[in-house]
């Protein structure tokens, strides 16, 4: 019989950073969440909790470690975690954050993809007491008369109600008929694992309650839902996502992950210093207090965010070489880890740079140069046929954009 800790301390941890927009709906997904954990502490029969990850990508990045947190959370309090992948799901698309359909993908690309980052998310899930389940197990089973009978559940008003839906339709734009079964399919995820609680963000609030009544439907306990605002990307406007080209990849060198959290705008300290970090609620009030107030330089508190979310994936060593290699690209120097060319006569600079795969092409690192995105030795590069000299007993700097640095060593 598990042991749990009390009902009040496991409320207070999960439902934290939880946001439905709506007040009436978080008040009533508070009290069924109280309610199961009472039962669950009652029968000492943990809670079945999932949220469903579609690989549209090989990498997870910042922005997919919000859920998995809160299924941490759920597991440290001695709960069922079913990490779930969407292989059938996936071969579709979720359009909840598009105004566009999504590229379709065949089932063996989004298995090849679900390879990789299922080993990434147990940098965060503890791999012993996680279940892995793949969605195309049960929707791949379906046959036409069970989605009909899925289907009829719904109407298409509800769908063209959906922001994404009614902004294509105002539009004139097309609305795939596919797409309106993805909601059925999430949906039908929650009554095949029989779920307790699922996980999932702000913009995934139709499908989770789709969830919730396929399984009215059918006799069952209506699942809880908990959702969380979504993490913005590196533009600090957009949803972060590889696919936009403004993500913070967790597998992505700890230099990389630190200069890009350096580089995001002022604003988004709040939204990442909430959902992608270890600190308190206390902690995130009392810097940004201190930055309302001017005690605290913003870039100063990007560095201890930048710090903290090196920590977490990569430890506190490498957040550690990290801050002190930001000081130095800062400060004009090179970081510790940049790699290394050794020349033995003098070289021409594009020659150089394409034989140690900074560009690909002479006409790629001539445009490079052109646009001042080249310096050495700290000077900005102006002469597309410059060389570098060779020169025993001193090391040289070449930098190419804001993060791409080699050592040259003269042999």
């Amino acid at each position: 019989m598990t042991q749990f800790p009390p009902v009040e301390e496991q409320m207070r941890i999960l439902m934290r950073g939880v946001d439905f927009g709506d007040d009436l709906t978080r008040i009533n997904m508070e009290k069924e969440l109280r309610a199961r954990l009472e039962k669950a502490s009652a029968a000492g029969r943990p809670l079945r909790v999932y949220c469903g990850f579609d690989p549209t990508s090989s990498d997870l990045h910042l922005g997919h470690t919000v859920p998995l947190r809160k299924l941490r959370q759920f597991q440290e309090l001695g709960h069922e975690v079913v990490f779930l992948i969407g292989t059938f799901t996936g071969t579709i698309g979720d359009p909840s954050d598009k105004e566009s359909a999504r590229q379709q993908q065949t089932l063996d690309a989004a298995m090849e993809k679900a390879r990789t980052f299922t080993e990434q998310a147990f940098r965060i899930l503890d791999r012993q007491k996680t279940l892995v389940e793949f969605n195309h197990k049960w929707l791949g089973e379906l046959s036409f008369g069970d989605v009909i009978d899925l289907a009829s559940n719904f109407t298409v008003q509800q769908f063209l109600t959906r922001d994404n839906f009614s902004k294509r339709h105002a539009k004139g734009d097309p609305i795939w008929l596919h797409e309106f079964f993805y909601a059925l399919m999430q949906g039908y995820d929650a009554v095949a694992l029989n779920t307790d609680v699922q996980i999932g963000g702000t913009d995934q609030l139709f499908n989770l309650m789709a969830g919730r009544k396929l399984m009215e439907a059918r006799g069952a306990d209506p699942q809880v839902v908990l959702t969380f605002p979504i993490l913005v990307g590196t533009d600090g406007t957009l949803r972060m996502s590889k696919s936009t080209g403004n993500s913070i990849g967790i597998n992505e060198a700890s230099g990389v992950i630190f200069t890009k959290v350096l580089s995001l705008p002022d604003h988004t300290f709040r939204n990442f210093a909430e959902l992608v970090t270890r600190w308190s609620q206390t902690k995130i009030d009392g810097l940004l207090a201190q930055m309302e107030s001017g005690q605290l330089n913003p870039q100063e508190a990007k560095a201890l965010l930048a710090w903290e979310i090196v920590s977490i994936f990569h430890g506190d060593e490498a957040a550690d070489q990290a801050a002190e290699d930001a000081r130095r690209m800062f400060a004009g120097d090179i970081p510790s880890d940049a790699p290394e060319a050794t020349i033995s006569a003098t070289t021409g600079l594009l020659d150089l740079m394409n034989a140690e795969g900074i560009t690909r092409s002479n006409s790629e690192a001539r445009r490079l140069v052109q646009q001042g995105g080249v310096r050495l030795n700290g000077d900005v590069v102006e002469d597309v046929g410059i060389e570098v000299t060779h020169t025993p007993g001193r090391d040289q700097v070449l930098q190419v954009g804001k993060r791409r640095y080699l050592r040259i060593v003269s042999a």
